[in-house]
């Protein structure tokens, strides 16, 4: 539903968002209503306290007030539930009884004011119950004061006196405007829209440097925030909505899926033995990838006894770690390294905890018992990170022996030149293999450090061919098409389960978003169903609700016509608009497509996609490819799969005899384990 239009703009709710917050102030309002009443009937004629004539017309008036409020409630509750998503007809007064519920804040302010006076001049004298009902009514009334203001701050819609023209127009005709001229218009609300989030961005990193780097930063993500719904009429809850209907469509095609429909391969083919022995190295060097990540992790991952670990050694390794860490000193997070990977003190050659934007921590130690020279990279931990991951822009990354164009993602690239620098240059490498020349050039990372690491290995594989790289989980929009087939050669990546990471990528993205529109466009249901039963299916499961939809009802022919469908939440001139139409049309042409680097291994759970908390887990490994990913899954588990220790310990369970039966990250028996 596009945003509600009152007050001359646009703002970001629309008219059918008042039910659920309009029933819950109403239950509030009921509650006080009756406290007021009771009270009144037991003390009614005996308010003769000083200052009991002022009590008895307070409560009176306050009655009244309450009892309008409520009726306002409820019609707004009522009005708001009818129609659907795309309907709102039914709600065409909905502005008048936002405007009426506006001017009832004014005298419940007002008799605020007064209940304060009250209290503190007038009640002496007076029994406790009655000033209690005061002075509860004084702060109830505050605390939905106050609440109604920071709702009005959230939903503020700083585009919105621009956006009001656009949706009065459409009404009259501006959907024939000429496209030079809706162009225009959607030309101006995106630069609007992007120096909105670039003030945004500045005032949420007010604490970082403003130099060049974090301005250009800050720019390149305003531009790629501001674009990804500035094209669409949708408020927050409908974008809530359609994902609901999404992850609940995607639920019953995947149960229409045939469990058994996998690539068999015998016991002894090739491909099984390797993908064997790749699962061994993965869980091997995974426990790196998440030593990188230091203390933090550590202790999040060991919450009993994380901190009195490492409590002891923090202070105790701090005069000797001088001369191999760089960059910012935390002896927290070199114990938490030795703790996690069993590594001596004297195996590490260079550990840098300094990270600024683009500049990310990594260690380099020798792996003996896989004699290999390690450098692991830290992901994502810091405001600075995220500001890495977000600039998502393409930038070359010239690789000589690539044929081909060369482009990555530019924040990632940024982040591998900065450690290939600090490698190669400042003789990091040279010094490992002066000290092991036998030992083989091994890097890894997760998710950020799986980026990173994917683009380290291709600027150092020319002068290391036998160069492995493990990216656990890495991001989807990485690499050119050329890199990622020349990555193959050398680098594996592990991606579990409904991982959000490798599928994000802006052609993902918009798809994500051209499959929310058609969702919240034919579906036929009041949003706050959709949104009740959304919220109940994410958390205790159940069956796919079989919402009908306006499709069951319509000639295929007029599918591509709406009364108001898709079509009517895009702003006229964006290239969602002009490609609406079409299934099939190009993603935005100014974005080149990026992919999954090296090979990859997709590790999720055997079984049903819903299990009890304490039930044993079967993972399935197997080999796959980068179009699995060309899609976003919508999934509780979509965050929680991402996590480095849910991916090392389904690695470990694939890998290793030990039972757990732990949830949410569980291990299973070796025998339970699918390959």
């Amino acid at each position: 539903m596009p945003g509600m239009v009152v007050f001359g703009r646009r703002w970001g709710i629309a008219s059918d968002d008042l039910v659920l917050p309009g029933a819950f102030e109403l239950f509030i309002r009921v509650l006080w209503w009756i406290a007021t009443v009771v009270l009144y009937a037991t003390h009614k004629g005996k308010f003769d306290c000083h200052g009991g004539a002022v009590l008895h017309s307070y409560i009176v008036v306050l009655l009244i007030l309450l009892a309008v409020i409520i009726l306002t409630l409820c019609a707004v509750v009522y009005i708001s539930a009818q129609g659907t998503i795309m309907n709102p007809g039914p709600r065409r007064s909905m502005p008048v009884l936002v405007y009426l519920r506006a001017v009832l804040y004014i005298p419940e302010f007002v008799w605020a004011c007064l209940g304060a006076v009250w209290v503190s001049d007038s009640s002496g004298g007076c029994e406790p119950a009655e000033i209690g009902l005061v002075i509860g009514a004084v702060v109830a009334s505050w605390i939905i004061l106050l609440s109604m203001v920071l709702g009005v701050l959230i939903v503020f819609d700083p585009l919105g006196s621009l956006r009001r023209p656009t949706l009065i127009g459409e009404s009259s005709g501006l959907r024939d405007l000429q496209s030079s001229e809706s162009s225009q218009l959607f030309y101006t609300a995106r630069s609007l829209a992007v120096r909105v989030w670039e003030s945004r961005l500045r005032l949420l990193c007010c604490c970082l440097p403003q130099d060049d780097n974090h301005r250009a930063a800050f720019s390149s993500i305003a531009q790629l925030v501001s674009g990804f719904f500035s094209d669409t009429d949708l408020v927050p809850s409908d974008i809530a909505a359609g994902l609901a209907l999404l992850h609940q469509e995607q639920d019953k095609m995947e149960h229409c899926r045939d469990p058994d429909d996998v690539i068999p391969h015998s016991p002894s083919s090739p491909i099984r033995e390797d993908l064997e022995i790749e699962l061994e190295k993965a869980a091997h060097f995974m426990q790196f990838a998440v030593a990188a990540y230091g203390w933090p992790l550590y202790v999040y991952s060991n919450p009993l006894t994380g901190l009195c670990k490492l409590s002891g050694d923090c202070c105790h390794n701090r005069n000797t770690e001088s001369d191999l860490v760089g960059g910012d000193n935390f002896g927290c997070n070199f114990s938490s390294i030795l703790h996690v990977t069993g590594l001596q003190y004297r195996d590490f050659i260079h550990i840098s905890f300094h990270n600024q934007i683009y500049e990310i921590p990594f260690f380099v130690a020798l792996d003996h018992k896989r004699e290999a020279v390690l450098v692991a990279v830290r992901g994502t931990l810091s405001l600075k990170d995220a500001l890495t991951d977000l600039s998502a822009e393409c930038e070359n990354l010239p690789v000589e022996v690539v044929s081909g164009a060369c482009y990555a993602h530019k924040g990632i690239s940024q982040a591998a030149n900065y450690i290939y620098k600090k490698l190669v240059n400042d003789g990091i490498l040279s010094q490992a293999f002066s000290i092991a020349p036998e030992y083989r050039l091994v890097i890894t990372g997760h998710s950020l450090g799986a980026g990173t690491a994917s683009l380290l290995a291709a600027l150092l594989h020319s002068t290391y061919p036998t160069l492995k790289c493990y990216a656990f989980s890495p991001p989807g929009g990485l690499m050119s098409k050329a890199l990622a087939e020349y990555s193959k050669q050398f680098v594996i990546s592990v991606v579990l389960g409904k991982d959000l990471v490798p599928r994000l990528s802006i052609p993902n993205m918009e798809d994500l978003k051209r499959r929310i529109l058609k969702m919240v466009s034919n579906c036929n249901k009041p949003k706050y169903k959709i949104l009740l039963h959304g919220c109940w299916y994410e958390v205790f499961g159940g069956t796919p609700d079989d919402f009908p939809t306006e499709m069951e009802n319509r000639r295929e022919e007029a599918l591509s016509q709406p009364l108001l469908g898709e079509e009517s939440l895009l702003v006229p001139g964006s290239t969602s608009y002009h490609s609406i139409s079409s299934d099939d049309s190009p993603t935005h042409p100014t974005h080149l497509p990026l992919f999954l680097p090296g090979r990859i291994i997709y590790i999720t759970e055997d079984g049903p996609s819903r299990r009890h908390c304490f039930s044993q887990v079967r993972y399935r490994a197997e080999w796959s490819n980068e179009t699995t990913f060309h899609s976003v899954l919508i999934s509780p588990r979509m965050v929680a799969d991402h996590m480095p220790d849910v991916v090392h310990r389904a690695l470990c369970s694939l890998t290793s005899d030990r039972p757990f039966s732990l949830c949410p990250s569980s291990y299973s028996n070796s025998h339970l384990n699918v390959i």
